[in-house]
């Protein structure tokens, strides 16, 4: 399977070998901004790898690797800040946003940012 193929199945966990390719629908998305923004030119490939890494052996990483796409959003959000794609307030103030519309949304209906109670 090819890496937009892996992407594109991702959505609906696709399977793999019997087992899902990723745990979460949120795993998969944040995969896929990785490539996204690599694909644009972002950052290398070597980049986010160095990113990556850091993240996985900073201290209180968890060895048998549980919380690995922690990482990956953690790897993320740090080399957006690094290459001043985006500050680290912002990144902040937009997952605040989310988890705020996260809570405000009625249980099985989509998470939208205009859910957002508070102003923007």
């Amino acid at each position: 399977m090819s890496l937009r193929e892996l992407i594109a199945h991702s959505q609906g966990l696709a399977l793999k070998d019997g087992g899902p390719v990723f745990a979460e629908p949120w795993q998969a998305d944040a995969f896929a901004m990785v490539v996204a923004l690599h694909d644009k030119a972002l950052f290398s490939w070597d980049e986010w790898a160095q990113a990556l890494s850091a993240q996985l052996k900073r201290p209180g990483a968890l060895e048998d690797a549980s919380d690995y796409y922690h990482c990956w959003v953690a790897a993320l959000e740090s080399l957006i800040a690094h290459k001043n794609i985006a500050r680290v307030a912002d990144i902040d103030h937009l997952a605040a946003a989310w988890q705020r519309a996260a809570h405000a949304t009625p249980h099985g209906q989509p998470i939208k940012l205009e859910n957002d109670p508070e102003p923007h």
